[in-house]
């Protein structure tokens, strides 16, 4: 059936009589000529289609502007830009100045405890450098209170070839086989704010390593590099006291990060010897907020350590094992700090390279037949460090331990940049997902 012509007149005349203000919920369809001499138009229906037609002429101005083109030059529009001047109405010509101020949050009444790890030669070491973590008094890069010191990252080195995905192993195969110029390489290529060398070998269940060999393995790394560094045991809890006792005494006066005091060995060792050779204690648990309080309650009052000495370690479950947990209980450590808590108000360290235990950063594909595909794991596994460190950082964390120099290089500059040290517009986030991968 051929479609029903009426012109606008007609239209207007088919209001005639009637007290119509607006027309709402109106939808003209077709071809439609308009006669610009206003013929037979009543006044409601020219007011309808003005005041659409003036709507669809403003976006199309707008748009224009985006574009580049001088639309308010080329039509003598006046006004502030996206304001159309209109007859009669007044024009906007500036904004009321307005400056935002951000209110300090009155609970968090408590700073978090500063300690400063290394020591140079002004305080009995031989660092080039120090790192301070700590010192907040606000959760990280928030507005109300600066953060007086960034989050640092400290690279991983061992004492011996372990087992690791072919992501990370790839920059490390030449110099693997020597725990020196392993930390050489993180600090000159790249740029570690510290190293932390693992003693692993000590296991009696892997190589049984001796402390004193141990020691020699810290002294060693010490010589290699000038930045701070964490000394690592294998996590035996009979055997850890024993090498770190040994590797306190080997690195003395150079306020080392010993790692760990945990509540499952001989906290009460560890914390003597870092006290004796002025070192920091790790104190470690597993997830568990009040352990944690409990712990660094008998660091402090049983075994003395003072606490510009201690740092905490949460535990960092990775992504998709356990991050939200993890975030979660940093957070609300670092809140409670904050709040009072003084056996939680201390700096805290995240153990990131745990990200390269979930399966997906280095499996090549997932064992289920019916999932979909996972992607190239050269970029899984630097992504799921970047996304747990990032994480953890939001939730108040101070330092990392990392592993992949991709991963570090994304972690850095993203911190940095949101602690404000790095101008956003000087960072390029070109090919950013392929940045330290090797094919």
């Amino acid at each position: 059936m051929a479609a029903k012509k009426i012109k606008l007149s007609e239209l207007g005349e088919m209001f005639k009589g009637l007290d119509v203000e607006a027309l709402e919920g109106v939808k003209i369809e077709g071809d439609i000529e308009i006669d610009l001499g206003g013929a037979g138009l009543s006044p409601q229906v020219a007011q309808a289609l003005g005041h659409e037609t003036t709507q669809i002429a403003a976006h199309l101005i707008n748009i224009a502007r985006i574009l580049g083109y001088p639309a308010d030059k080329v039509l003598g529009i006046g006004g502030a830009p996206g304001i159309p001047a209109q007859a009669g109405r007044p024009v906007l010509r500036e904004l009321i100045p307005a400056k935002f101020q951000a209110n300090r949050f009155e609970d968090w009444k408590s700073q978090i405890q500063e300690v400063t790890i290394g020591a140079t030669s002004a305080d009995g070491g031989t660092r080039k450098s120090t790192v301070t973590l700590g010192g907040e008094r606000a959760l990280p890069f928030y507005p109300d209170a600066p953060m007086p010191h960034r989050p640092h990252i400290t690279m991983d080195v061992f004492d011996m070839p372990i087992g690791m995905a072919k992501a990370v192993k790839s920059h490390y195969e030449d110099i693997i086989n020597s725990p020196a110029e392993w930390a050489k390489k993180v600090v000159r290529d790249f740029g570690a704010d510290m190293v932390t060398i693992h003693l692993i070998s000590t296991d009696p269940n892997i190589k049984n390593t001796s402390a004193r060999d141990a020691a020699k393995t810290v002294e060693d790394v010490l010589q290699a590099v000038d930045v701070p560094i964490v000394i690592g045991g294998s996590g035996n809890p009979e055997k850890d006291p024993e090498v770190l006792e040994a590797a306190a005494k080997a690195a003395a006066g150079e306020r080392c990060l010993l790692a760990s005091a945990s509540l499952n060995l001989d906290y009460a060792r560890i914390a003597k010897a870092a006290n004796e050779f002025n070192h920091v204690v790790l104190s470690w648990t597993q997830l568990e907020i009040n352990a944690q309080k409990e712990l660094n309650r008998k660091l402090m009052k049983q075994c003395n350590v003072k606490r510009e000495n201690i740092v905490m370690d949460p535990t960092t479950a990775a992504l998709g094992y356990g991050l939200d947990y993890a975030y979660t209980n940093m957070e609300r450590i670092r809140l409670a700090g904050l709040t009072g808590d003084q056996e939680l108000s201390f700096p805290m360290s995240s153990g990131t390279t745990n990200a390269w235990g979930a399966r997906e950063a280095w499996m090549t594909s997932s064992p289920i037949k019916e999932d979909s595909d996972w992607g190239a794991r050269e970029y899984r596994g630097p992504i799921w460090e970047i996304v747990t460190g990032l994480t953890l950082a939001l939730a108040g964390n101070d330092l990392f331990m990392m592993m992949h120099p991709g991963a570090v290089a994304v972690l850095r500059e993203i911190t940095q940049t949101l602690f404000g040290s790095i101008e956003s517009e000087a960072i390029d986030i070109s090919g950013w997902t392929a940045r330290g991968i090797k094919p």
